[in-house]
């Protein structure tokens, strides 16, 4: 995810390279990231609150606690106008401020759409968090895709549908092109026909359109997509999308505990 804001935020020169630093441990993600980019890259994190004037936070939740246990002791003195954006899954506005007090914070939930400019991404502020940080933030995400600012409360459930939704939406992809194949498509065709509709699908609920009359236009009476939709009932694929959502927004929500 942090490589994909980085590649659409200098492809559109939102940061000039020059001002852009990474920190990651590993020496080969260094030199890969520098050569691609053009950017610093250090394995210090030290160096880039001591320097930045926005810091992404760009890491696993899971190793939250071990990266701000790193930077305790000889602490850099960030500069004043620091701003903190985090992308952590399910790691609260209260933990984050907590872990860098007096600094304004930004939580921030993204997808992976976000590689091709097409993300959606909600946006939080915290306590210290201004008009003007919040602006910054929104800049920074439209580059690669749409922004909504909710409140921190909504945040596991912003995970829970756009956040972890391209995964659902890729095993849906899989099955109909698997579902084309069976029927005896070659899965190359198969693959074309259902990104494509899948692209058309979206384009037609964008404009306007609900859901379940999309779903009655496309269902006449004893035709091919009632039966289809009939099996899917069936299937209980309507509740097992919507328990998807509701499990994914209960993890964000463990993963902040």
């Amino acid at each position: 995810m942090g490589e994909a804001l980085l590649s659409r935020l200098v492809a559109k020169n939102v940061f000039s390279t020059d001002t852009v630093c990474v920190s990651d441990p590993l020496p080969q993600r260094q030199a890969d990231l520098s050569q691609r980019y053009g950017i610093q890259t250090t394995s210090d994190n030290r160096l880039v609150f001591q320097d930045a004037s926005i810091v992404l936070l760009a890491i696993k939740p899971q190793i939250f606690a071990r990266v701000v246990a790193g930077l305790e002791g000889d602490r850099p003195t960030p500069p004043p106008d620091q701003m903190l954006v985090s992308i952590l899954a399910g790691t609260s506005l209260v933990q984050l401020e907590s872990a860098f007090p007096g600094q304004p914070v930004v939580r921030v939930m993204p997808n992976t759409p976000a590689i091709v400019g097409t993300g959606m991404t909600a946006i939080a502020p915290g306590q210290q968090a201004t008009a003007e940080h919040m602006a910054t933030a929104r800049q920074l995400f439209e580059a690669v895709g749409e922004v909504v600012e909710v409140p921190e409360s909504m945040m596991d459930a912003v995970t829970g549908v756009s956040g972890s939704g391209p995964g659902f939406l890729a095993v849906i992809t899989e099955a109909m092109i698997d579902g084309g194949v069976l029927a005896g498509l070659p899965r190359a065709i198969a693959t074309q026909l259902v990104l494509q509709t899948l692209r058309g699908t979206a384009e037609l609920l964008q404009s306007g359109v609900h859901p379940a009359e999309l779903k009655d236009r496309v269902t006449s009476p004893g035709g091919t997509t009632i039966a289809g939709v009939s099996e899917l009932e069936d299937a209980g694929v309507r509740s097992a999308m919507i328990q998807a959502v509701w499990a994914a927004y209960a993890r964000s929500q463990e993963l902040g505990q």
